[in-house]
């Protein structure tokens, strides 16, 4: 059962996200109104597997703290300073480590370490084994998305544009890459994707960049967006959700943008179709999910983009990257539901109020199809959906 709310309504998605992350700019311009929540007749529901508390979650901070998923284990961060090991199946502690800093990003990994960003700018290795610090280094700003490995060295996107690329059992600097960023953007960054031979990094001014991964020097760029329109806000055109592989090529969406797929070694365009999102689209069963920025969820087959379905009763609620479980897509919400919609038709099927803080990071799941839900309150969960009794 729903319980009811009696705070003020939160205002739209570029009120809540843009205002916060504007740099020397301000602006009167009037937003949409989420839609109130809609009552369904549920056929399933979200039934926890287990459920704890990580320190203070986002304590009241803009961020995205995302924990990081490895299989058996689960790390989640606070915004505190508390880092945690969960087990998976059960969500018992392996280890829990407070650290004297808070903290700006999610939980990034490899085999041997993990990587978080502070409130004072600095990088941090630790120990995947017991949490022990391995090493830290200064960065020129802050980092909003969890640093990123291949296991031999780790890349950092910092807010204002720049690419830093550190040796992942040392700490020593690589190399650095300085993007450009408009004056105005989200307050929100795609963390980068790093592989082998090629680190590819998003950028607010609507490019991807893809730069060699042992020199950093750029190999190709492609824009996912153009700045139109006369102000500030209408050339607004992030990418803050992290390019997705498909085979040898990558699919990136942008604000205001479009949805691309784009070959990897090349840069080449292979197709593109008009979209608007603030989280990366999913793929699943040859169809892509997107959860676009007025808050519709959009079905579209894979081979030919014709849309298949949209989902519209959630507009303006700020919408989380819809994952996938089974014959259904979760997605969270600014105001802590869970919503479960059908893959087939794109019905509401399920809806579970789930902190009162708020969603701002992406469900995750499991190997066993289960999912992972970190609330911005600092609630964690592991759920299941089950048939409606």
């Amino acid at each position: 059962m729903r319980r009811s709310r009696n705070r003020l309504s939160a205002p739209g998605l570029l009120g809540l996200a843009v205002l916060l992350g504007a740099a020397g700019c301000s602006t009167t311009d009037t937003f949409e109104q989420p839609r109130p929540v809609p009552d369904i007749e549920a056929s399933v529901e979200l039934e926890p597997v287990w459920s704890m508390s990580v320190g203070d979650g986002h304590d009241d901070e803009y961020l995205y703290l995302s924990p990081l998923n490895t299989g058996d284990v689960l790390y989640a961060a606070s915004a505190d300073g508390t880092v945690y090991a969960v087990g998976a199946d059960q969500g018992k502690v392996v280890w829990k480590k407070t650290l004297k800093d808070r903290i700006f990003s999610g939980v990034g990994g490899d085999a041997e370490r993990l990587y978080l960003t502070t409130q004072e700018a600095d990088l941090v290795a630790l120990s995947r084994e017991d949490g022990a610090e391995a090493w830290r280094v200064e960065l020129p700003t802050e980092v909003l998305s969890a640093p990123q490995s291949n296991g031999r060295m780790v890349v950092a996107q910092t807010t204002d544009g720049r690419v830093l690329a550190f040796d992942a059992a040392t700490g020593d600097k690589l190399w650095r890459y300085d993007g450009v960023v408009p004056v105005l953007s989200m307050r929100a960054a795609a963390a980068p994707l790093v592989g082998g031979d090629v680190v590819i990094a998003s950028f607010s001014n609507g490019k991807l960049i893809a730069l060699s991964a042992d020199s950093g020097q750029p190999l190709w760029q492609y824009a996912v967006g153009e700045p139109q329109g006369r102000t500030e806000l209408e050339r607004l055109v992030d990418i803050s959700g992290q390019p997705i592989v498909v085979d040898t090529a990558i699919m990136a969406v942008g604000y205001q943008g479009k949805l691309a797929l784009v070959d990897v070694r090349t840069g080449q365009e292979i197709w593109n179709r008009k979209a608007s999102s603030l989280y990366s689209p999913t793929i699943g069963g040859g169809n892509i999910y997107l959860a676009s920025a007025n808050g519709n969820v959009v079905a579209l087959r894979g081979s030919d983009r014709r849309e298949l379905w949209t989902q519209d009763r959630l507009a303006w609620r700020q919408l989380t990257q819809p994952v996938i479980s089974g014959d259904y897509l979760v997605a969270g919400d600014y105001e802590g539901y869970l919503h479960v919609f059908s893959r087939e038709d794109g019905s509401l099927q399920g809806q579970l109020d789930f902190d009162d803080d708020g969603i701002r990071v992406p469900a995750q799941r499991l190997e066993n199809g289960n999912l992972l839900i970190y609330g911005n309150g600092g609630r964690m969960s592991v759920l299941q959906i089950q048939p409606s009794e």
